[in-house]
């Protein structure tokens, strides 16, 4: 099971540890070719929204596969700089990969994940560092989310928006009758929520299960998809696609014309159908196999019934609907802005970074769209935690802790957390940066922020860890407090360039304060993914927060449980929502 990072915020630390030495089979390649394969690379690059992960340029129905063993299934694979040939590798497994390099002339070690645009070396089968490749991968990145970077132009989403108050709609005569003759009501016959219905595990399908149900209950997506914003006949009718049959099967024949299959796959349109479903009244299990068969075809590296991440799950998941829904827009839009499509619109943040050289206090700053953030546990200390992570939080509601005072020591909060993402940082040696003032590379100090605050705050945290180092993975089972209450604000750009500057400091670089921002910066827990077991045999579960009352989603099986039960569950991702919605001002004014 891997456990993905996001690029754009993970943090280097370089204290006192010992580095392996640089690879030798680099170093050669290096002699005898120079850095252009490095920077022809550019050209073969692409950044895939959300998260603006680099990968080899490819078209969506092309699957790369070894060419030893014509799997595409593998846990890596691996393009030869040289060559270019496809190779698996696996271990502790045969690695493909690693016979390449041996069968060939000298120069075809090095080589880049197709899935990660990450430099690896076949004869030491280890992952290598190149600074020439590195900066190809930033300059695609920045190509191809140039429009998401934010640097002098103020974009439309940081302007101050007017607060508008919410009216309820009640239908009119007209809707009545609409309502009536197309519709029947509801019956439930159970005390639970509506909606609150079990999914079926189709073969080791908990990862998928426990994502769906916390986004099933998103509230904005919900209301999204109740409301009929995307209307799956209507969708279907509009790309060409037709059912073969009165009962929705999917007719696998058809595409868009031109014999193109993936065109027929919209996993908004299977949301469309599964919130039907589920919000239908029918208690029984419900199977979401079309989903799974549509998410297959978008992943197609993940297609199996392996066990998979859940985060990577969910990157994955809102990056098809994310390119569905871009395609079939005759204007593209920016996913930075949070206006591209629904699930931008929902989970799309912004990131701010702060670059200081510490020799003239020079600041590079650069924005990045985010749809989750990715945070590391606090190191353990042995003792209470630490007073840095316990700054002026409130206790949430007033609730007591859950864990006795034997439990609490050592413990990570999710405050700790965010305090320890947003603190200053510095860079070590190797990661001196060119300051543009001192026209020279200098010692640096980094600080992330968060600069635009999305409706729901996803937080993953990384119970995954993988060293290249010692050549082993492993489990972080520790503790994670979290609060049913939390208030962002100490993490806002604004909080933080107001206690790094005091009052001295004016608005510039289209950083005034946005009211709305800060007026939303509280949130409310509603939905917890935990996972329990080891790192290659686990089991995802999730608890839903329903009318005020907690349920736990394992699979099948949806019952009701007490809040402690979900304060003491090892949190892996954890779902906040605002507490109050500010709506944007129409230009359309409506005379009531």
């Amino acid at each position: 099971m891997s456990s993905k990072v996001n690029r754009h915020h993970y943090h280097h630390r370089f204290n006192a540890q010992s580095f392996p030495p640089p690879c030798p089979h680099l170093a050669e390649f290096r002699a005898r070719n120079g850095s252009m394969p490095f920077r022809s690379l550019e050209d073969c690059l692409r950044a895939k929204p959300p998260c603006g992960r680099a990968a080899i340029r490819r078209e969506p129905s092309e699957v790369p596969r070894c060419g030893a063993c014509g799997e595409s299934a593998r846990p890596r694979l691996y393009a030869c700089v040289a060559c270019a040939a496809i190779s698996c590798h696996a271990p502790p497994e045969l690695s493909h990969a690693a016979a390449h390099a041996t069968s060939m002339p000298p120069g075809h070690e090095i080589a880049v994940d197709v899935d990660r645009a990450e430099l690896f070396c076949c004869a030491c089968r280890d992952q290598i560092y190149d600074r020439d490749f590195d900066a190809a991968v930033v300059l695609s990145q920045s190509t191809t989310l140039k429009s998401a970077t934010i640097q002098s132009a103020k974009p439309e989403n940081l302007c101050k928006r007017r607060r508008v108050d919410y009216l309820p709609w009640s239908p009119d005569m007209r809707d009545r009758v609409l309502m009536e003759s197309g519709s029947s009501p509801l019956v439930y016959g159970s005390d639970m929520p509506r909606g609150l219905r079990g999914l079926n595990n189709l073969g080791n399908t908990c990862f998928m299960n426990s994502v769906l149900q916390a986004l099933l209950h998103t509230p904005p997506l919900r209301n999204y998809f109740l409301s009929d914003r995307h209307n799956r006949y209507y969708c279907k009718q509009k790309n060409g696609v037709t059912n073969s049959n009165a009962g929705g099967k999917r007719n696998v024949g058809t595409g868009d014309g031109n014999g193109n299959k993936n065109a027929r796959l919209c996993l908004a349109c299977d949301m469309d159908a599964m919130f039907s479903a589920i919000f239908s009244g029918d208690r029984t299990p419900y199977s979401p196999a079309k989903f799974l068969y549509s998410w297959w075809q978008h992943a197609s590296n993940l297609a199996s019934y392996q066990q998979q991440d859940a985060h990577e799950f969910f990157i994955s998941m809102l990056d098809g609907i994310h390119e569905k829904v871009d395609k079939d827009r005759r204007k593209p839009h920016n996913q930075g802005h949070g206006d591209c499509c629904i699930t931008h619109r929902v989970f799309s943040g912004i990131l701010r970074s702060d670059v200081m050289c510490m020799a003239c206090g020079f600041t590079s700053t650069t924005y990045d769209p985010c749809v989750d953030i990715s945070l590391d546990l606090e190191p353990h200390q042995g003792g209470p935690a630490k007073s840095a992570s316990m700054k002026t939080h409130p206790s949430c509601n007033g609730e007591a802790d859950s864990l006795n005072s034997g439990q609490n020591c050592g413990i990570s909060t999710l405050m700790g957390c965010l305090d320890r993402f947003t603190r200053p940082e510095r860079l070590g040696a190797d990661q001196k940066f060119f300051c543009q003032q001192c026209q020279v590379r200098q010692e640096s100090l980094k600080q992330m922020s968060i600069r635009k605050l999305p409706l729901v705050s996803c937080f993953h945290i990384k119970r995954f860890e993988h060293s290249s180092i010692r050549k082993m993975s492993r489990k972080v089972d520790r503790y994670l407090q979290f609060p049913f209450s939390l208030d962002m604000t100490p993490y806002l750009s604004s909080s933080i360039l107001r206690s790094r500057f005091g009052n001295r400091i004016f608005p510039f670089d289209g950083d005034e304060p946005d009211a709305s921002n800060e007026m939303s910066s509280e949130f409310e827990l509603f939905a917890v993914v935990t996972h329990r077991g080891k790192l290659d045999a686990g089991h995802y579960v999730t608890y839903l927060r329903l009318s005020n009352q907690w349920y736990k989603c394992d699979d099948a099986w949806v019952t009701q449980v007490n809040e402690n039960i979900v304060r003491a569950a090892q949190g892996y991702m954890i779902f906040y929502v605002q507490k109050m919605f500010y709506y944007k001002a129409s230009e359309n004014q409506v005379a009531l």
